[in-house]
């Protein structure tokens, strides 16, 4: 099976799942390798606590790491919660830690969290969607700190219509926008297959979303569940495969020491 590049263990603030058992789920899948992702969402308003413990984890990781490694290629990435103002706090950070991947990830908007219907109280529907994608622009052109921009229309999951109103074409402007930014400064995005899970019949982003970006030139492509428990990972790999086929790739990506490795879809 594919490796999964997102998934999530009990070092995130969401997630009971220890990485032990994550690594059996992932062996019995049939993965020889894998990247897990652990949330670091700092200085945000949440009921939940999504600071990462980034040394405990390190050394965590690089332990199970050595203890796998006759029995899988363990990567070790972590998913960052995008903010423009933590330019400089995202770099020291990176710089002191030998991650493999970075998922840079927009999932507070003004420090406030789509995931809660309180998000979308007293305003429209598209307008919350526009400025989730704006703000989304405004990290892709601002920061460096990441290797592949995560669930693009992450936004879609939780709207009181979910993709009932949504399309590619319906914010055609700005996810190109998105999607040329993320090329031209050499970066990356993934297919998400959670979006399978959360009822919108696709990944994050969409479809159209993933056929535009490899028409626009895009070629560093990440596949993950966002797994946060065992029976979620790697779900809905092989429709995923399939479709990017469809949408005309024919590699997909892994990365070691941030280095990105192209492999046959």
């Amino acid at each position: 099976m594919l490796p999964d590049y997102h998934f999530h263990t009990n070092f995130s603030g969401d997630s009971d799942t220890p990485m032990r058992t994550q690594l059996e789920q992932a062996i019995s899948l049939g993965m020889k390798s894998l990247c897990v992702t652990d949330h670091h969402d700092y200085d945000v308003e949440s009921a939940i606590d999504f600071t990462l413990k980034v040394d405990r984890y390190m050394e965590a990781m690089s332990a199970l790491k050595e203890e796998y490694k006759n029995r899988i290629d363990l990567r070790i990435g972590i998913e960052l919660g995008l903010q423009p103002y933590l330019k400089e706090y995202f770099n020291e950070l990176l710089s002191s830690q030998p991650f493999d991947f970075v998922i840079g990830s927009t999932h507070f908007v003004n420090r406030k969290d789509p995931a809660y219907p309180e998000f979308f109280e007293g305003r429209d529907e598209r307008e919350a969607y526009l400025q989730y994608f704006q703000v989304t622009l405004d990290n892709v052109k601002n920061l460096d700190a990441y290797d592949a921009a995560g669930h693009i229309d992450y936004i879609v999951r939780y709207g009181p219509n979910k993709s009932a109103f949504y399309s590619y074409e319906a914010y055609r402007d700005i996810l190109d926008d998105i999607l040329k930014t993320i090329i031209e400064r050499g970066k990356g995005i993934e297919c998400n297959t959670a979006g399978f899970r959360k009822g919108l019949g696709q990944p994050n982003p969409c479809r159209k979303v993933l056929k535009r970006y490899r028409e626009l030139g895009g070629e560093i492509l990440t596949i993950g569940s966002d797994a946060h428990i065992p029976e979620d990972l790697g779900s809905d790999f092989h429709t995923a495969r399939k479709l990017l086929l469809e949408c005309g790739f024919s590699y997909y990506t892994e990365f070691r020491g941030r280095k990105p490795e192209f492999k046959p879809l």
